[in-house]
């Protein structure tokens, strides 16, 4: 079921499939990636309760082995819509039964949408039920369109930046870094930066909690606000016409992982019976 918020601003379309924003226009503009063809069916699936992948799709908790893909499983979850009006939706997801045999605790995960004028709010609510410790992530994958390809894009951070990457292999990382750029605040998009040696992005505690897309030839930019998120991923694939950028609370697996997610590196712990919440905005 898709649901909208609207403003005299901008209009969301958002699927109970996932919580997952569909669509976002202004004045007209679509400014969310539609999916095509031989390139990417997605559009801002969020991520939970992995970001990226876990060495062999696995994970140990408590002496037992658990098996969970890629990104998680609660963008192909149905969420309960719990509340909605025109500016504000509440989307709901609790653990059951199915979610207990992959991940081994009980929560309940909220995803929030809020419009403030041309600003949608996004946050991720997460409880812990239970009378332990409860380790997750969770992230962001919005993918923005980029008429005519990202070459003609920049990615501008507030703040001066030595951007390293994290090496990215089959899906795991390397303890290793290689350089998109020295005391700089842009990165000038390349599908270079995104052929299947180096696949995504990966920058760990940068300095900077807000960026802009940035359209070279008409200066348009779209501004993400991502406070509280330790990891930046961004990420396409060749001659796409989008980019993710995708604020994380959580990395894929380190390719010389033990499996054991209480020291998963980048991972939330939430006390019992308490809950994490993590914003990001998108003005438009």
């Amino acid at each position: 079921m898709d649901i909208v918020l609207e403003n005299e601003y901008i209009s969301v379309i958002i699927s109970t499939l996932g919580a997952e924003i569909q669509s976002i226009k202004k004045d007209g503009k679509e400014m969310i990636w539609q999916g095509k063809p031989g390139f990417w069916s997605r559009h801002a699936p969020v991520l939970f309760p992995v970001c990226g992948g876990l060495k062999n799709d696995e994970f140990v908790y408590d002496g037992k082995k658990y098996h969970l893909t890629k990104h998680g499983y609660a963008r192909d979850t149905e969420f309960l819509l719990e509340s909605h009006d025109r500016n504000k939706a509440v989307f709901l997801h609790k653990s059951d039964q199915q979610t207990i045999k992959v991940f081994p605790f009980e929560y309940e995960l909220r995803i929030i949408y809020t419009l403030e004028k041309s600003k949608l709010n996004i946050e991720y609510n997460i409880k812990n039920l239970l009378e332990k410790t409860m380790y997750c992530s969770i992230g962001a994958h919005e993918a923005y369109c980029c008429p005519g390809g990202i070459e003609k894009y920049s990615i501008k951070f507030e703040q001066q930046e030595d951007l390293n990457s994290l090496k990215l292999k089959d899906a795991l990382l390397s303890n290793e870094t290689f350089s998109v750029g020295k005391n700089t605040n842009e990165i000038k998009l390349s599908y270079k930066y995104f052929v299947p040696e180096i696949d995504t992005l990966v920058f760990s505690h940068l300095k900077s909690k807000k960026a802009w897309i940035k359209n070279n030839e008409t200066d348009e930019r779209i501004e993400i606000e991502y406070q509280g998120f330790d990891y930046l991923g961004i990420w396409t694939v060749k001659d796409a016409e989008y980019i993710c950028f995708e604020p994380w609370c959580g990395i894929p697996d380190f390719a010389d992982t033990d499996g054991d997610i209480t020291k998963k590196k980048g991972i939330l712990k939430i006390p019992p019976k308490e809950r994490v919440i993590k914003k990001h905005s998108i003005l438009f």
